[in-house]
């Protein structure tokens, strides 16, 4: 692979450690952003999530505690949104950018779509 890539990374996951490295192995070296640590904004979330072709629904932790203390279940996309920038473990990883699209890649092998 050529080019640039991007992954919405958290180091404890064992699957996002596989992304990194099938990353690596294309000889890119990534951007990363644990985003635990710098978490996108609620334009950058909407914009990851569009690009991805994904609603918000289908990139929330819902075993995550505070998902089910926030009241999640039911909620909107906005609120799903919202809940997800202001506590960043509710967004599911890892995420990848490169020129050839947005992904979340869970399972890692769908990483391929963008390599």
């Amino acid at each position: 692979m050529t080019g640039s890539a991007t992954i919405y990374h958290n180091p404890r996951c064992n699957t996002s450690r596989t992304v990194l490295k099938a990353i690596e192995e294309t000889g890119v070296v990534p951007r990363v952003i644990r985003y635990l640590d710098s978490p996108p904004t609620e334009e950058e979330l909407r914009a990851l999530l569009a690009d991805a072709g994904l609603e918000p629904r289908q990139a929330i932790r819902t075993r995550e505690s505070i998902y089910k203390e926030l009241g999640l279940a039911g909620a909107d996309a906005d609120t799903l949104i919202a809940a997800m920038v202001q506590h960043p473990i509710l967004i599911e990883r890892p995420i990848v950018v490169t020129d050839k699209g947005t992904v979340l890649a869970r399972p890692a092998d769908k990483v391929q779509t963008v390599l």
